[in-house]
């Protein structure tokens, strides 16, 4: 397992948790133990999460027949002993199960195909590209991507976005390694996309947009994915909040969230990825009532456009080629404006 080189920015070590493993990225020992799943972790700043994000997009854009997105690009930005965890912890589980593939590659593709999650990932980035591509023919100019992890679409520069101000905001320490990765595989940054480090948990979201290049004089349009379900609602209602209050008419901002009924469902399938994510130390902490999330926006000075559940956009991808994919119960995805 190759070390990961941190150059000279001289980042500390990071561990990646993943279903109870730990591996410490940026050390001389590569694995650092083997805990088990209830065991709880630091807080890391680095989510495990963005990292199997990143791969699942990767993973479907080049094995799916008729792939919903073009992203292969992302599983590059991630730290190369990340990925190289990942793929030990795949071979390691689909050994457990007594299956075998030929590679260790072909495992970690097999594992993230059959994650809960991975639906969810494929379809919310297809849809919110799709919206942002709308927004951008209605004459928006200005896409932020709020808790961007190691999200591609700035670097595959898509022509329909030629001319756009793309505006990342994550974790200092996710952008540092994301911005190392960008220069140790040569990658052109273009002049069009900003870089602004903030820690989403405790600074102001209008505080970190007055200070970035976004203008609040002109709409534009936001993107926050995979992230409603890990925030209290209070915290959730105030970042929405924020984002009303500094944007311009027009606005928009396509959020995925998770239906109340889900945490008092019996569905063995969310138990099993909400005890991933709270073996990584990322808990589901709320959701929405889609009954009431209309007035929900209203009272933080939005109103919504559309709100489907996962299954729902599935159906109407799957229309344009065959799909194995299997939605998540109560998932959902709203695209809302600023009046």
């Amino acid at each position: 397992m190759s070390q990961y080189a941190w150059g000279p920015a001289h980042l500390p070590p990071i561990e990646l948790h993943y279903l109870g493993h730990v591996w410490r990225i940026g050390s001389e020992a590569a694995i650092a133990d083997d805990r088990t799943i209830g065991a709880k972790p630091p807080h890391l700043p680095v989510s495990s999460t963005a990292i199997g994000t990143a791969l699942m997009r990767a993973v479907h854009s080049r094995l799916d027949e008729h792939p919903l997105i073009d992203d292969v690009l992302g599983e590059r930005l991630i730290p190369e002993d990340g990925h190289a965890a990942y793929l030990h912890l795949a071979v390691t589980k689909l050994q457990s199960e007594g299956r075998n593939t030929p590679t260790p590659q072909a495992a970690l593709d097999a594992m993230l195909r059959e994650g809960s999650g991975f639906t969810n990932v494929i379809v919310r980035a297809r849809f919110t590209e799709d919206a942002l591509r709308n927004a951008i023919d209605r004459g928006i100019t200005q896409y932020v991507i709020v808790g961007a992890g190691f999200d591609s679409f700035a670097l595959r520069g898509p022509a329909f976005a030629a001319g756009v101000d793309i505006i990342e905001i994550d974790h200092p320490t996710t952008q540092a390694v994301k911005r190392q990765r960008i220069e140790q595989c040569a990658l052109r940054v273009p002049p069009s996309l900003h870089f602004i480090a903030a820690d989403l948990a405790t600074d102001d979201l209008a505080m970190i947009l007055a200070g970035s290049p976004f203008r609040s004089d002109r709409p534009g349009f936001f993107s926050w994915l995979g992230v409603t379900m890990f925030l209290t609602r209070e915290e959730n209602l105030k970042t929405l909040r924020a984002i009303a209050s500094c944007s311009a008419p027009g606005s928009e901002i396509v959020f995925t969230y998770l239906d109340n009924r889900i945490f008092r469902s019996p569905s063995e399938r969310f138990r099993k990825m909400r005890d991933s994510v709270q073996s990584v130390g990322e808990p589901f902490r709320s959701g929405f009532d889609p009954r009431c999330l209309a007035e929900d926006l209203r009272q933080v000075g939005l109103e919504l456009i559309q709100d489907f559940t996962e299954a729902q956009l599935l159906e109407r991808y799957s229309r344009q080629g065959g799909h194995s994919m299997v939605p998540l119960e109560y998932s959902q995805i709203a695209l809302a404006r600023v009046p």
